[in-house]
């Protein structure tokens, strides 16, 4: 299943099981993104600097700062999210604390309020990305500041949480301009305007995670945009040959003649190796196939990456951005 771009998709959410590579994912979908002539914003909330060690540079800070351009004109900013600047940044913008904000910081408020409602850090964190996606240029022509923003997001165990803002804000906000932002959040990440991109390795308990993730997306009224199946790996042998690998009795000698053909001596024990290593690997194949036909089973596009065997690095990014860009839909 495939759909063609959608230009009102102006937020695109990334989110997956740890060790699925989303933060990988993430970057390449906003290369993608800049190699077609746009200016994108590719954010991280989780402090991790995954963004830096996957696109090999300095790391992120609060303030947005470029990272790569592109022939097409397009270009990549990158943003690290902190819940305590964003908080300072917030009491600032509502509240006009100035100094008094840096005073709330040393006698330990911020690290208070942050921590002690979750709700809010969630507010604070994704605060930022909302304002990134609204903000407009100066000047009589007023255009958005970014084509693109793309949220390297909390995994999918944490996800919807992440997004709920409202219902966590509810609970400790019911009026006041933290409520209000909710609010703005929320019309923002249920409007045509947002997808959220969900990332999974073909394994059984990545594809489950991923089906419980899709569920609760569309429980609270977010457009999943598509399932981001990565780290592919190509079978290396034909049905015939895997039949024969997976034989009660494999074809012991004629691997034998065959590596013999090559002037490969090989004993009893390599030969048992070789076929034991075959046989993972037919199963490894066939597990991919399942879980593959089972997410072919959702009602929103699913997207294949190959496996890098040598990493993102030497070209491996741009070339999953090729892959993203070529199956369409961002």
């Amino acid at each position: 299943m495939d759909v063609p771009s959608d230009p009102r998709v102006r937020l695109h959410v990334v989110t997956g099981k740890g060790g699925a590579g989303k933060t990988t994912v993430a970057a390449a979908m906003a290369l993608a993104l800049v190699a077609r002539g746009q200016r994108v914003l590719l954010v991280e909330v989780e402090g991790r600097q995954g963004i830096s060690q996957v696109l090999d540079v300095a790391p992120l800070g609060a303030t947005e700062r470029p990272l790569v351009t592109d022939p097409s004109g397009g270009e990549l900013l990158g943003l690290a999210v902190d819940a305590k600047s964003a908080l300072l940044e917030y009491l600032q913008k509502f509240y006009k604390l100035g100094r008094a904000g840096s005073v709330l910081e040393k006698v330990g408020a911020v690290d208070f309020a942050t921590t002690i409602a979750p709700g809010v850090r969630d507010v604070l964190l994704i605060g930022k990305v909302y304002e990134a996606v609204g903000r407009r240029t100066k000047g009589a022509r007023k255009r958005p500041v970014y084509d693109a923003v793309v949220l390297d997001a909390p995994p999918t165990g944490r996800i919807g949480r992440f997004l709920a803002v409202n219902s966590e804000v509810s609970e400790v906000a019911r009026i006041g301009p933290v409520r209000t932002q909710a609010d703005s959040i929320t019309r923002l990440l249920q409007s045509p305007a947002a997808l959220v991109h969900v990332v999974t390795l073909l394994e059984d308990m990545p594809v489950q995670e991923t089906l419980d993730a899709i569920d609760e997306l569309g429980d609270l009224s977010l457009r999943v945009g598509s399932v981001i199946a990565n780290g592919i790996r190509p079978s290396a042998l034909t049905d015939e040959q895997a039949g024969a690998v997976m034989a009660e009795e494999p074809p012991t000698a004629v691997l034998a003649d065959a590596l013999a053909a090559v002037d490969v001596k090989a004993g009893p024990a390599m030969l048992q190796g070789l076929l034991r290593e075959g046989a993972d690997h037919v199963q490894r194949a066939r597990l991919q196939e399942e879980q593959r036909q089972i997410l072919d089973e959702l009602p929103v596009p699913v997207r294949d990456l190959p496996h890098l065997p040598d990493g993102v690095e030497s070209g491996g990014l741009r070339l999953l951005a090729t892959h993203l860009d070529e199956q369409g839909g961002l």
